[in-house]
């Protein structure tokens, strides 16, 4: 397992579906939990103890409400954590604050609300950096997005 996708409630397993998405077009192995920071604190300690010992070198972590899952797991590791605050009220901006206002040095990078597919792609992106066939097909994969955008919109658009 390279990276942990961990969320707090098995509610928000459609919204983390877009992290598994991006790992898999990439073939990064991943292990997904439901872990709440509050109800299995304990459990939650344990399962970043062995993500680590099994060489897992990215956690996401999606959240929401007051979303403290991403920040807690910070807390327990030096492993770089991508926090995806999850619309669970007042549009997920709650969520979004409380991902995005860690205290000073135990950061957590965040993507856009709902938007754990960013996170899988962040994630692969900071992969790419230790593993060079993971950095040729990040940039494969955007030599091939470009071309099919210009491609798609080169006569311009019907509105």
């Amino acid at each position: 397992m390279k990276v942990a996708i961990i969320f707090g409630s098995k509610s928000d397993t459609e919204v983390m579906k877009g992290a598994a998405t991006a790992l898999k077009e990439f073939n990064i192995d991943y292990k997904a939990f439901v872990l709440s920071a509050h109800r299995v604190p304990e459990k939650l300690a344990e399962v970043l103890e062995q993500a680590e010992k099994n060489g897992c070198e990215c956690i996401i972590a999606g959240a929401g409400l007051a979303a403290h899952l991403p920040g807690v797991i910070a807390s327990h590791t030096t492993l770089p954590v991508i926090g995806v605050p999850i619309n669970a009220a007042i549009n997920g901006l709650d969520a979004l604050l409380s991902i995005v206002q860690m205290p000073k040095s135990i950061p957590v990078a965040t993507v856009g609300i709902n938007n754990s597919y960013n996170a899988g792609m962040l994630a692969v992106q900071m992969l790419s950096l230790k593993y060079p066939d993971l950095k040729e097909a990040l940039v494969e994969y955007r030599k091939t997005m470009k071309e099919k955008f210009i491609n798609e919109n080169n006569e311009g658009v019907e509105l």
